[in-house]
This record gives structure tokens, C-alpha cells and sequence, in this order.
């Protein structure tokens, strides 16, 4: 008896499962097909990222190459459009060679492009604080005090390894404009700081040894 009623269960069930194939069978399509769609645009999107990826890696050396060899001819239209690209590896190279070798000489445009690689490309946390650091000190003879200060207030606020860099950039800024007070506070952050850099850190000692002891 117990069989039998085993047997019906079982039927039961698979007439269940049978009716509801049936009446969901085109749900059931489309769900498996989306699956497949996603995971297939999954594949192709990273394959599209790698191939874009080695494309701007080209471009990046060709340029440079161009450069070097004395063809400076559409360098700057040419690294500007990499940085634009919004690669983690190649836009902020692109910058600095923007930067280094005076080829892009406008500042705003510069600052344009410090801004895209800082807000739009998707950095490491540290290369990102890195390059707020060179935005800084890129300004560091032009801009405002309050300028200057907003641009370094994110990594003032981290716990980047950078950080110590920013703090004593700021404090030498105001030193050098004769704002001790304000110079000695960043020093003095400095030496509280647990992760400071280690030279960073000598030369605060020295510095606050030598010009504000008492």
C-alpha cells in the first residue's frame, strides 16, 4: 500500500513539474537565453577591454617613440586623446609626459587633464592620492592658498602613504610664503603622523629644530 502511494506521489509530482514546463516554457526560454547573452557579453566585453587596452598601449609607444626621434608633429593631440582614454596605466603616463617634456603648456587644459585621470579613470586608491599629490605641487607656484588647500584636502584626509608627502608640501608652501604658524601645524602633523615617510619625517625634525625652537 505504501507503494502505491509512493508511486502516485511520484506521478503527481512529475505531472506538476511536466504542467508547469508547459505553461512557463517560454519564461523558461528567454530566462536561459538571457543567461547565455550575459555570459557572452561578458567574454566580449573583456576581450573588447584587452584589445582597447593593447590599442592605447600602442599609441602610447608610438607617440613616445615620435617624440624622441624628433617627429613632434600632433604629440600633444596624441597624448592628450590617451589620457582621455581613461586608462589606469597609460592616461596618467601620458600626463606626466605632457608635463615633463613641455609639450601641452596651457594650465587649465593641464588641469583639465589632472582632473579626468584623477575623477574619471578608475586608479588605485595610492595611485590615485599620487597624482592629487603632482596636481598640487604642479600648482604649487600659481594657485591660491584656498585653491591649493582644496586641492590637497582629500589626501590630507586619507591615510594614504602619501599623505606625509601632501602635509609637507603645504608646510614648506607656507613657509615659503612666511606663514610660520600655519607652516609649523603641518610640520608638527608630520611628526604625529604613525605612517609618515621616514625622510619626510627627518627633515620636519630638522627643519622645526633649526627655525622654530624657541
Amino acid at each position: 500500500m505504501d507503494q502505491d502511494t509512493e508511486i502516485i506521489n511520484a506521478n503527481t509530482r512529475n505531472e506538476k513539474v511536466k504542467n508547469f514546463l508547459t505553461k512557463n516554457k517560454k519564461k523558461i526560454v528567454i530566462l536561459f537565453s538571457s543567461i547565455i547573452l550575459i555570459i557572452f557579453g561578458f567574454f566580449l566585453y573583456d576581450e573588447f577591454k584587452e584589445k582597447n587596452k593593447i590599442k592605447i598601449a600602442n599609441n602610447y609607444n608610438i607617440a613616445i617613440a615620435k617624440f624622441n626621434s624628433g617627429q613632434k608633429n600632433n604629440i600633444e593631440k596624441e597624448l592628450i586623446n590617451i589620457v582621455n582614454a581613461k586608462d589606469r596605466t597609460y592616461s596618467p603616463l601620458a600626463l606626466y609626459f605632457l608635463i615633463d617634456n613641455n609639450i601641452l603648456s596651457d594650465k587649465v587644459k593641464i588641469n583639465e587633464l589632472f582632473d579626468i585621470v584623477i575623477n574619471e579613470t578608475s586608479l588605485e586608491k595610492e595611485i590615485k592620492f599620487l597624482i592629487i599629490y603632482k596636481k598640487v605641487l604642479f600648482n604649487s607656484d600659481t594657485e591660491s592658498e584656498n585653491n591649493l588647500i582644496k586641492m590637497i584636502d582629500p589626501l590630507i584626509k586619507s591615510d594614504s602613504i602619501w599623505k606625509s608627502h601632501g602635509l609637507y608640501l603645504m608646510a614648506e608652501y607656507f613657509y615659503s610664503k612666511g606663514e610660520k604658524q600655519k607652516s609649523k601645524e603641518f610640520y608638527e602633523q608630520i611628526i604625529n603622523l604613525e605612517n609618515s615617510n621616514p625622510k619626510i619625517k627627518i627633515e620636519t625634525h630638522k627643519r622645526l629644530n633649526r627655525d622654530f625652537s624657541e
